[in-house]
């Protein structure tokens, strides 16, 4: 994509991203305490660095990148591992023939409101070169990552921000919470991006992903030689496929939660897409973490092992304070379902068998639900987090937020 050409189409450009992006109907309406937007109206020439950077969070915030430099380059290819990329093999991949230019960067999964997205943590000076020319020159945008804020898209701001304009970037109590400093258009497949000084607090890596651009080469082309060199345990998307389809079909693709619980409990999970929205995990994975048992209430489930003894618990206390008929084995939805949220390319919790749904006639998405709230105050005291909490509600929905020691 060529750089665009004067202030005005610069910043008429950015104006049109943002508005289509707030205008997305199937978000749900920030409240009316929302801050003002995280981006402000682009100055004259959205080129031009700000005179003064804003730092939101001094003790996580990096150099300021000035200006931008260089040239623009494609993201034609990403690549993740689930460990530091090793100096040699990059040097390898950059002498393949068709690579023209990369970006090191940090990749994790973050779990918020039973979606895994994916977080980047990057130094803005080079990233911002491989994002749309009127994002890279939107100099304020990376200002702001830079002095520790966050850039998503509007839609994902809207869904997920608190009254405060925050992000809280995983499930445990601990976790981050990041202001949005820019509403900006992502890289495909990416739906987050920090500075690296944020990485260590959300446990992540900062160069376990490689952003590679092929220039005037088809991506395609070099496809097998970089699958041969990056091995078995990488995953290889195309970028411009995923812009097409939402993810690269022919991809082995990679989820590493970040944080403490679903790090811990989930490890490195790979897949592949199989199509009409299923996906098949790797198999060893299934085997060492997914288990059919017997539970109170509900009878045989099938979940991630780890979750059996709070669930267990759980079922327990509910039988022990009579409000077993609370909840209806014959509206249990399920916990594993390897298969993305439906109508998207977005993980949830239940494809790792760390959630399940209870109850589900009275309790559909955006109600306030029907379910006891004793139940649900149970649940939580098992380390359960409850979907009637989240902005847009899903009461029928609990996941593991907290690992408890049972008995």
């Amino acid at each position: 994509m060529g750089v665009l050409r004067g202030a005005g189409a610069a910043a008429t450009a950015v104006l049109a991203v943002l508005l289509v992006a707030c205008s997305d109907p199937a978000a749900p309406k920030a409240p009316d305490a929302t801050p003002a937007s995280p981006v402000t109206e682009p100055t004259a020439d959205p080129t031009e660095p700000s005179s003064t950077a804003p730092v939101a969070d001094p003790a996580h915030a990096v150099d300021p990148p000035g200006e931008r430099e260089g040239r623009l380059w494609s993201a034609d290819i990403l690549v993740q591992w689930n460990k530091p990329i090793d100096d040699a093999l990059l040097e390898r991949i950059e002498g393949l023939e068709g690579v023209a230019h990369t970006e090191r960067i940090g990749l994790g999964q973050v779990s918020l409101e039973n979606q895994v997205l994916t977080v980047a943590a990057v130094d803005p000076a080079g990233y911002r070169n491989f994002t749309r020319a009127e994002v890279a020159d939107l100099q304020e945008a990376w200002d702001r990552v830079a002095g520790g804020e966050l850039a998503t898209e509007a839609r994902v701001a809207r869904r997920l921000a608190d009254a405060d304009g925050r992000i809280r970037l995983g499930i445990d109590d601990d976790a981050p919470a990041l202001h949005v400093g820019a509403y900006t258009p992502q890289i495909p497949t990416i739906d987050m991006v920090v500075n690296t000084a944020w990485a260590e607090d959300i446990k992540m890596a900062t160069d376990n992903g490689l952003l590679i651009s092929t220039d005037g080469t088809a991506p395609a082309t070099i496809r097998r030689p970089l699958e041969r060199l990056v091995g078995r345990d990488a995953s290889v998307q195309m970028l411009d496929v995923a812009s097409r389809l939402g993810l690269d079909p022919d991809a082995k693709l990679t989820a590493i939660p970040t944080g403490g619980t679903l790090g811990s409990v989930v490890g490195t999970f790979r897949y592949t897409v199989i199509g009409g929205g299923r996906i098949a995990p790797d198999p060893a994975w299934v085997a060492a973490h997914i288990r059919t048992e017997v539970v109170p209430i509900l009878g045989s489930v099938t979940c991630h092992k780890d979750l059996f003894p709070q669930l267990r618990a759980a079922l327990l206390e509910v039988e022990q304070r009579g409000l077993a008929d609370a909840i209806d084995p014959r509206q249990y939805a399920g916990c594993y379902y390897p298969r993305f949220i439906a109508n998207t390319t977005t993980l949830s919790n239940h494809s790792f068998g760390l959630a399940l749904d209870l109850n589900t006639a009275g309790n559909q998405r955006g109600t306030v639900g029907e379910i006891d709230r004793d139940v649900v105050a149970i649940f939580k005291q098992w380390g359960f987090a409850w979907g009637g909490d989240w902005r847009w509600t899903d009461p029928m929905h609990f996941e593991l937020s907290e690992v408890k020691r049972v008995g």
